[in-house]
């Protein structure tokens, strides 16, 4: 018999010399079988029968160890459930006698926090596609599949009909054509077809967003991703520059000569973006397509708006920048006389221009949404004003005394519909306070179109300009991603409510501005 070497099992072969004797005495004399000796009796019949059952099953480990003892490198048995304390220490391996250290298995579970993701807007996951292989035919001879750049033309005239035929996804991406020459390699079924470099415009969805035209994609891709063919100087203050670009086909879009051109300005204007897809959404439909782009021309690399050239806007004077001449003070008394409204022909006293009454009203609120100060303020007298802005730096901020006087700045009409508006030089300034808004703008303002007003109160808004500036990819980068685009949209949102809580305080009537 061996003698134990645990402390545990000195327990329990110390409570068996004990049970075991007192066990048979109960049973074999003839002392009265008490309460207290029935019980103890009880107990230790008890626990001789767990001691047995725990015998029965080290003899069990024991065995299927020694069947499994060729096959594993250890000597020792391993507990199947190895206890792991619940304050979650480990104590220090086991030391065998050998000198060497038994290693526990121990497996560590991590169970990941649940994280809040921003729910994904429609048209801004990218869909995953298969690639595709062009497989030229043996009987096709000396033809073979060229890329776009070699026909940019063409590609662009089966661009356009592709937009025209309403096909959004493809725009873009020039259509591959058959030519013959001498000295292409052709034939094989591993012939695969180069991949085209994708646009900087990206539409993951079957269609682009509903207030965006197939004009407005079409001249999208082509200011963010033509190829430019000259640069040339404006004589413009602001430093801007025109591009001319490529691979538009004669008359699909306005140009500045046999070639589109789109207006380069510097990197400060970036909110030029934002103003053309706020514009669209609000159903106003008044300002130039504009793009972002990072342009080789620039010297540190950086993003900056490129605004499409449209020449058929009306001549402009070298001080206003307008193609009419109006100052404050006629500018309001215009308003009273709601100059066209309903097909009404104004008498010469009025004092009214060729510009329908509607314009001014859609106008006014989309300058204050993005506090654009540059036309009906050009003194800056509705807020105040820091150094940096222009009627600061150009000494026009002292001149709010006698303002019926000050002309208005950068009201455009073209030569072919001067009844409506295009809202040009559109810098928006998203980091005025909300007890520095301008209300000038909305001064004399008595109709609101109810396009405009009911985005604003349908509380989509910010769905909705996620939507179309994911468009936008170098914008879209160039602002933090969404959670830069977010804090802009924040600003609008804010805007919204004041500019909404006014019409109300007013009494402004809000009218469809469709016509």
């Amino acid at each position: 018999m061996t003698c134990p070497d645990k402390p545990g099992q000195l327990i329990n072969w110390f409570i068996c010399s004990l049970c075991v004797p007192r066990v048979r005495k109960l049973w074999s004399s003839r002392r009265p079988r008490t309460r207290r000796n029935l019980l103890l009796g009880t107990a230790c019949a008890i626990y001789l029968g767990f001691l047995v059952s725990q015998v029965g099953r080290a003899s069990l480990q024991q065995g299927r160890a020694a069947e499994k003892g060729p096959h594993r490198g250890r000597d020792t048995v391993e507990a199947p459930f190895p206890e792991i304390p619940l304050d979650g220490t480990l104590a220090p391996p086991e030391s065998q006698g050998n000198g060497t250290t038994l290693q526990l298995n121990v497996v560590y579970i991590t169970l990941r926090s649940k994280r809040s993701k921003p729910a994904n807007i429609r048209g801004t996951v990218k869909p995953k596609r298969r690639k595709k292989y062009a497989v030229a035919s043996p009987a096709l001879g000396q033809e073979a599949l060229v890329g776009p750049s070699l026909q940019p033309q063409e590609a662009a005239r089966a661009a356009d009909a592709e937009v025209q035929g309403g096909n959004l996804g493809k725009v873009g991406e020039r259509p591959w054509r058959l030519i013959r020459g001498s000295g292409v390699q052709v034939g094989g079924s591993d012939f695969q077809r180069p991949e085209t470099r994708e646009s900087n415009i990206r539409i993951y969805s079957e269609s682009a967003p509903s207030w965006l035209s197939k004009e407005d994609i079409l001249r999208m891709r082509l200011l963010a991703d033509g190829a430019v063919a000259g640069l040339h100087p404006v004589s413009s203050k602001s430093g801007a520059r025109l591009l001319v670009l490529e691979g538009s086909a004669a008359g699909s879009v306005p140009g500045c000569g046999p070639s589109p051109c789109g207006l380069l300005k510097q990197p400060l204007d970036m909110s030029e973006v934002f103003a053309f897809h706020l514009d669209r959404i609000l159903g106003l439909n008044r300002t130039l397509p504009s793009v972002s782009r990072k342009s080789e021309f620039i010297q540190d690399g950086r993003p900056c708006p490129v605004i499409l050239w449209d020449s058929s806007l009306s001549p402009t004077s070298n001080e206003t920048h307008s193609s009419v001449k109006l100052t404050w003070g006629t500018y309001q008394q215009s308003l009273k006389q709601k100059c066209w409204q309903n097909g009404r022909v104004p008498k010469p006293e009025w004092g009214c221009t060729e510009i329908h009454h509607h314009e001014w009203s859609k106008l006014a609120l989309f300058d204050f949404l993005l506090q654009i100060y540059n036309r009906l303020d050009i003194n800056c007298c509705g807020f105040r004003p820091r150094k940096e802005d222009a009627c600061v730096q150009n000494g026009l901020r002292p001149k709010c005394d006698n303002q019926d006087s000050v002309a208005l700045a950068h009201v455009i009409q073209r030569k072919h519909d001067p009844r409506h508006l295009v809202f040009i030089d559109n810098k928006g300034f998203f980091d005025r306070s909300e007890d520095n808004l301008n209300f000038k703008l909305l001064e004399g303002i008595k109709e609101f179109p109810e396009s405009a007003v009911s985005v604003l109160k349908s509380q989509h808004l910010r769905q909705k300009l996620l939507q179309s500036l994911f468009l936008d990819k170098v914008y879209w980068e160039s602002q933090g991603g969404r959670q830069g685009i977010e804090k802009l949209i924040d600003v609008i949102e804010q805007r919204a409510k004041i500019l909404l809580t006014y019409i109300n305080a007013h009494g402004a009537k809000v009218l469809p501005m469709n016509e």
